[in-house]
């Protein structure tokens, strides 16, 4: 992702949080974001599926099944390990 794509959600205690998408993976064609808190040490990473609400507008919605998030996060392997490669 070229530019910095930074969301901002509230928490359960009313707090704003940004996130910051690193990755947009597509599977199944299904399209996926991969966000990571601002703090680069917290290591943390959340994957979310993206869909449609009934207006047509995107919402994100949290992947829960195990399956699910391993396919997810092993694509983003690739995408990384597989992004410095013969191009550049």
């Amino acid at each position: 992702m070229a530019e910095k794509q930074i969301l901002k959600f509230m928490d359960e205690d009313g707090n704003v949080v940004e996130l910051e998408a690193i990755a947009k993976i597509f599977l199944n064609k299904t399209e996926y974001l991969i966000l990571a808190p601002l703090d680069e040490d917290s290591g943390n990473e959340y994957v979310y599926r993206v869909g449609k609400d009934k207006n047509g507008k995107d919402e994100l919605n949290v992947v829960e099944s195990d399956e699910e998030f391993r396919m997810v996060k092993k694509e983003y392997k690739n995408l990384l390990y597989n992004e410095g490669g013969e191009d550049e």
